[in-house]
């Protein structure tokens, strides 16, 4: 009876920190979408275990991120987009907002060809058939969202993350990949122009820029502006958010590459997501094989969903403009639609529009990084000197990437 008194309030305590979580694994889709399934399976079938490291790389850049996004929503009471508004002339306003609507087209690109890829793998219907789907399903996941609220559609969106993390990790239970050559691909290094290609498409996908506006929205939406304690044990319980919601995405990541490492690397087979399919039901089986494709059709109907709730609250903030849902959506839709319709490789499409994700980071990060770190802004919550450096670091990491990717391109 009394380790049952002293059990409860304990249990009480871990009831009251879960109904904190949330948020975070809603941005954690983004890192877990069809463009990161590109990417990573082609840097694997291509490299195999060379680029690791940016997967583990990417992955905490992600985490670190996230949370100063979370941070900065909760400590101000406002998203990033709406605190850039206040801080720019209107030109600037709409400039920002031009990159940033670029940024949503080639996000909603990967998650809809991804969602037709998969709809085309499980039921062999036309990639525009499936893409249109895709759009018209994710219309629905919105509207959880718009009618019964965040709360119900971080569940359903966590529902997909589990059913996108079963669908890939169930391949590394089945045929492991090779330990020592997994840990020789934390060393930081690349292997000519493509290579680097991939690398910043994998940084694209991981550290994506929507991601980056929409968890400061998520925080503000879910809790409001905070003080004292309630702050205080708010960024707590978003560090625990966000450090449970990376590592589901870093497994992910991780087991894609390492899936297309051990089952294409060096064979005769096609390197894009239908040729890994196929190459996974030869190697493990149908029933690994439909898990991957089950978990290809989660990942893009949820991050399509999520990448539009994003657009539409990077819109409000900017520019102080609501557009119906169903116009935005089918706005952003429409690039999707044309490239199918034309019949673009649906894989190399993906990869190229992670790309345009990479480009896309600096813009939202460098503002975040000196947002949180202005203590007249953030008062005494703003960034501890490392961490702060530890955001910069990311942030040249990621520009210089870019960079030696547009020379590379240019040169070789």
């Amino acid at each position: 009876m009394a380790l049952a008194e002293s059990v409860r309030p304990a249990l009480a305590r871990v009831r009251a920190g879960t109904v904190l979580l949330g948020p975070a694994f809603i941005a954690a889709v983004a890192y877990v979408d069809p463009g990161n399934v590109a990417s990573n399976v082609s840097a694997g079938a291509q490299h195999g275990y060379l680029l690791v490291w940016v997967v583990v790389a990417a992955n905490l850049m992600a985490g670190l991120v996230q949370y100063l996004s979370a941070k900065l929503g909760l400590v101000t009471g406002r998203s990033l987009p709406e605190l850039l508004r206040d801080r720019m002339p209107r030109g600037g306003r709409l400039a920002f907002w031009a990159q940033a609507e670029l940024v949503a087209v080639a996000t909603d690109l990967a998650e809809v060809l991804g969602g037709a890829i998969a709809l085309n793998l499980l039921f062999g219907l036309p990639l525009l058939i499936g893409g249109l789907i895709t759009g018209v399903v994710s219309i629905g996941l919105l509207l959880v969202q718009d009618r019964r609220g965040q709360r119900r559609f971080e569940w359903v969106i966590t529902g997909l993350l589990a059913i996108i993390a079963i669908g890939f990790l169930a391949s590394l239970f089945v045929a492991p990949p090779s330990v020592p050559d997994t840990l020789g691909g934390l060393l930081p290094r690349f292997d000519g122009t493509g290579s680097v290609l991939l690398a910043a498409a994998m940084l694209g996908a991981t550290v994506m820029p929507h991601a980056v506006y929409l968890h400061s929205g998520l925080a503000r939406d879910r809790h409001g502006r905070t003080s004292g304690r309630r702050r205080a044990r708010l960024l707590r319980a978003t560090r625990l958010d966000v450090g449970l919601a990376m590592v589901v995405a870093g497994a992910v990541n991780l087991a894609m590459l390492l899936l297309a490492a051990t089952n294409l690397q060096g064979k005769d087979v096609d390197d894009s997501i239908e040729g890994a399919h196929a190459a996974v039901g030869q190697a493990l089986g149908p029933g690994v094989a439909l898990l991957f494709a089950v978990g290809l059709l989660a990942s893009g109907l949820a991050s399509t969903s999520v990448g539009a709730y994003a657009g539409a609250m990077i819109m409000q903030g900017l520019l102080r403009r609501r557009v119906p849902l169903l116009l935005r959506r089918v706005a952003t839709l429409a690039p999707a639609v044309v490239v199918l319709a034309i019949g673009v490789e649906p894989t190399p499409a993906l990869v190229i529009s992670q790309v345009v994700l990479s480009f896309g980071i600096p813009f939202a990060l460098v503002p975040l990084v000196r947002l949180t770190g202005d203590r007249g802004l953030m008062g005494t919550d703003a960034n501890h000197r490392l961490t702060t450096i530890l955001a910069w670091l990311a942030a040249g990491v990621i520009i210089v990437l870019n960079v030696a990717l547009i020379v590379l391109t240019f040169t070789a």
